[in-house]
């Protein structure tokens, strides 16, 4: 059989060449014979000529992978061989020009299914994901998603094996049969897309609970996991049930279901998937107790519950006409999660995580050989555009349009959206006409959002009148090149400020387009140049721009150090202060690199160690604020201010401003640490986090010093920690010291936990990250370890993930052993799981910004995974991208 991996010419979608289906379905029965061999799927299919299709009609082509055809049938009768065509991706029918029931009975097998794509088994569980195109690895259908239909399901198995059978909606029949099988009938009263299916047969424990609507329905809520672990379950359900309130409370969003299921398995690509009142999720994002989870896992699981409850609405209710609208439900349900952390946590502390992953990842992207609008205009593999740039930019999109409208607003666009679409599955431009129609904005310029790629950069000057006691901020936006997109038309800006005088107060803002005063102002930069002039202003005042990140650009505004330590200590904006110590920080570093690449010593500026020194001191901080405000910006996202990247540069320069801070500043440091040292219950609360948080940011500055003190200081918070944060931390310190106790923790560490796979998942992350030179040795070795497998995602990102994408200084060394590692990887990963393999070779992605030794390694390396026979089309993509 060809399989579509092995295609010479991967074939290229594109979004304008969508077409209305030819067909409809308008109900699907489905019975699945579960097997320890292979499984029998049996589909009748409503079939109905397509209204709204045009033109001639043409055959019934449905698409289907890796399967045996046993049988087909149209109103009982059977189909003859020589009326129907088979080839490896589609079965197509000459079928009569009138409503019809298709009847298919064909053969899979879940067990060798490694991709984990479709319907396959692991770990003992059949288990399913059908997003983008999974569904057609199950039987053959109109496998796209505004082809919606409602699903009857049967699920037979051998009871003692699978004593649990799941599906979307409601369990309406089950029995026991002879030979030890058992069934289950299950009916979901809403019409879906294909890929919203879902089936899980295993043996799973179940934690059970109710939730009570706002209307005074009850929601019978489970969550199913692995024996063992469902006392790692009671946060998921709490940030459920907190899920379900929140929706109604901010949108008056109640849940649909009389049931609604998670069930976490350990082997899944995806963090979760919201299949209709079924969710699977990776295990990651539900289990957590304090022994085996950090803060940062607590937080994870909220915001992942959400995600996936939230697209009940956004996503499943209203869903995507076709693949390349992915954004309007991911960018959205992203907002939505975003805003749902923030209300339940710091609103300042959620906005910088998200800004922070934007720019590491995002930014990234959008100057690299994947750039692509929110809204793709092609691709060859679908499961490519999971990116950053669909979920996170996308989240900014609607983020700025909420900004322009405003939360009454945007609340007044999503009721109108539901009305307009309940049912439906739409595009983007959909959802902007319900903002834009709720609201009387014009949204036609703003929609170039959706259609353009790249980052856009915003330079500013200003002039102050002291004569007219005026001042003007000038502006001027441009967008750099990208991939397929070489001219760029300005977009709609919008920029959250304020003017501060030298007390740091904010100064009435009268502008003179307009009669309205206010501290605060959204200007929305619209043309290439423009320029806003505020009346009334005294004395020349410090500008806070681009307030809590309004827009997802690069703002090029220069200011003196003076007035950037002035921002980071006065100003009331919080993500601002924030944003002014990473720009600063930024500044210096780069100085210094120019420095070493000039032969000379590198100087650090010790006004810069004085301002941490201020907000370590300053007991007014949020601690998780202060936490997140002495860390310097990522090596990851100093790269992409640099034309050409010198990471040994980054590297060193980064480490040296780390190591100086670490030293003028040890006594501050050392009290502040020991100010929140805690022998108290661990508790996920934000005060409690927070504390966690500081201390931890002191003790990473403590382990520098490199003295047998601050070792016994991070050995000692390993031993005593009685939650993972702490310990995690303390390892996080030792991983990067070349000692007998890094090792002897390591081993320690490695037999307490070796019975919970997520925290393995940890200890291989956390060697996979290390500075220590020999990191690349270690990782190879790891590769040989017994509880690494290929076959496991998380282990996959675990290490060789978090190698290339995490650890830069190590995975682009100049003699090339990180890319001619990473190529040997992927060759052996794309056989087994395209799917994370493409994911993975994303790291590769900014290899034409480092100097002419690395170009020349870098693409040799990637040339060589090109050339492997029977490359997926995952990693071809992405490779051929590469080298483009």
């Amino acid at each position: 059989m060809l399989h579509e991996e092995n295609l010479a010419k991967p074939k290229v979608n594109f979004r304008v060449d969508y077409q209305v289906p030819n067909y409809l379905i308008e109900t699907v029965d489905l019975q699945f014979e579960l097997g320890e061999d292979y499984t029998t799927v049996e589909s009748e299919l409503a079939v109905v000529p397509n209204p709204a299709h045009k033109g001639a009609r043409g055959p019934l082509i449905l698409t289907g992978l890796e399967m045996e055809l046993l049988h087909v049938s149209i109103d009982g009768q059977d189909v003859a061989k020589d009326n129907y065509t088979v080839s490896s991706e589609s079965l197509t029918l000459s079928s009569p020009d009138q409503a019809f029931q298709l009847k298919i009975r064909n053969r899979i097998k879940p067990q060798e299914n490694t991709r984990l794509m479709g319907l396959y088994k692991s770990s003992g569980t059949f288990c399913t994901q059908c997003e983008s195109d999974g569904f057609r690895r199950i039987t053959y259908y109109l496998d796209r998603p505004d082809v919606m239909a409602k699903f009857r399901v049967r699920i037979t198995a051998d009871k003692s094996k699978y004593p649990l059978l799941l599906s979307n909606g409601n369990l309406v029949e089950d029995g026991v049969l002879e030979n030890g099988q058992h069934w289950a009938q299950w009916e979901d009263p809403f019409p879906k897309p294909a890929y919203l299916f879902a089936l899980v047969a295993g043996d799973l424990a179940r934690m059970s609970d109710t939730y009570t609507t706002t209307s005074g329905r009850t929601v019978k809520l489970d969550i199913f996991t692995e024996h063992g672990q469902l006392d790692k379950c009671d946060h998921a359900m709490k940030s459920l049930k907190a899920s379900l309130k929140w929706d109604e409370d901010t949108y008056g969003l109640e849940c649909d279901l009389d049931n609604y299921m998670i069930v976490a398995v350990s082997d899944f690509n995806m963090g979760a998937m919201e299949n209709k009142g079924l969710n699977v999720f990776n295990t990651k994002y539900v289990l957590a107790d304090s022994r085996t989870a950090t803060d940062t896992d607590y937080l994870g699981v909220e915001g992942v519950i959400g995600h996936e409850y939230f697209h009940n609405w956004t996503g499943n209710r209203v869903t995507v006409r076709d693949w390349f609208q992915l954004t309007l439900k991911e960018g959205l349900t992203v907002f939505r999660d975003q805003q749902f952390s923030a209300d339940l946590n710091s609103k300042t502390v959620k906005r910088i995580q998200d800004v922070r992953a934007l720019r590491a990842a995002q930014f990234p992207e959008d100057a690299g050989p994947m750039s692509h609008p929110i809204r793709p205009d092609s691709y060859i593999e679908m499961n490519n555009f999971y990116t950053s740039t669909v979920y996170n930019k996308g989240a900014e999109v609607i983020r700025m349009i909420h900004t322009i409208v405003g939360e009454e607003g945007f609340r007044k666009g999503m009721d109108l959206y539901f009305e307009r679409h309940d049912g439906q599955a739409i595009t983007c431009d959909d959802f902007v006409a319900a903002m834009s129609d709720a609201n009387a904005h014009d949204f036609s310029q703003f929609m170039r959002w959706y259609s353009q790629s790249g980052t856009p950069e915003v330079h500013v000057s200003t002039s102050y009148n002291a004569d007219d006691k005026t001042y003007t901020l000038h502006m001027k936006q441009t967008c750099a090149a990208t991939a397929g997109q070489s001219e760029k038309a300005p977009f709609v800006i919008p920029i959250k400020m304020a003017l501060l005088n030298q007390d740091g107060e904010e100064l009435p803002l009268t502008w003179s387009q307009d009669d309205q005063t206010d501290t605060t102002r959204v200007i929305s930069v619209t043309d290439a140049e423009q320029s806003f002039t505020f009346t009334n202003i005294d004395a020349e005042p410090i500008p806070s721009l681009l307030r809590d990140f309004s827009a997802p650009i690069r703002l090029r505004f220069p200011q003196s150090r003076e007035n950037l330590q002035f921002l980071m200590s006065k100003d009331k904006n919080e993500f601002n202060r924030w944003e002014a110590g990473q720009k600063l920080a930024t500044e210096l570093i780069l100085e210094m690199v120019a420095q070493r690449a000039r032969g000379e010593d590198m100087v650090v500026d010790l006004g810069f160690v004085s301002a941490c020194r201020s907000i370590l001191e300053d007991e007014s901080i949020d601690k998780a604020l202060a936490a997140l405000a002495l860390a310097l910006p990522m090596e990851r996202v100093l790269a992409e201010e640099m034309a050409t990247i010198d990471i040994d540069g980054i590297h060193h320069a980064r480490e040296l401003l780390r190591g100086t801070i670490a030293c003028e500043l040890k006594d501050s440091l050392l009290e502040v640490y020991n100010a929140n040292i805690s022998t108290d219950e661990y508790s996920c609360d934000s005060t409690s986090m927070g504390r966690r948080a500081l201390k931890n940011a002191c003790l990473s500055y403590i382990a520098l010093l490199g003295t047998e003190e601050s070792t016994a200081i991070c050995e000692k918070q390993y031993q005593e920690a009685n939650n993972m944060t702490d310990r995690l931390a303390a390892l996080s310190c030792l991983i990067d010291l070349d000692s007998s106790v890094r090792e002897s923790t390591l081993q320690d560490f490695y037999e307490q936990f070796k019975s919970e796979a997520l925290v393995i998942d940890k200890w291989f992350m956390l060697q996979a990250m290390s500075k220590l030179p020999n990191t690349l040795d270690n990782v190879e070795k790891l590769l040989s370890h017994p509880d690494f497998s290929m076959k496991n995602p998380n282990r996959c990102r675990a290490l060789l993930f978090s190698f290339s994408a995490g650890n830069l200084y190590h995975f682009h060394r100049a003699d090339g052993r990180g890319y001619d590692f990473l190529a040997e990887q992927l060759i052996a990963l794309d056989k087994s799981n395209p799917q994370i393999a493409a994911r993975i070779s994303r790291s590769f992605d900014r290899w034409k910004k480092f100097d002419e030794g690395r170009q020349i390694k870098a693409k040799a390396a990637l040339e060589r995974v090109l050339a492997t026979e029977g490359l997926s089309k995952d990693v071809h993509e992405i490779i051929s991208k590469n080298l483009e």
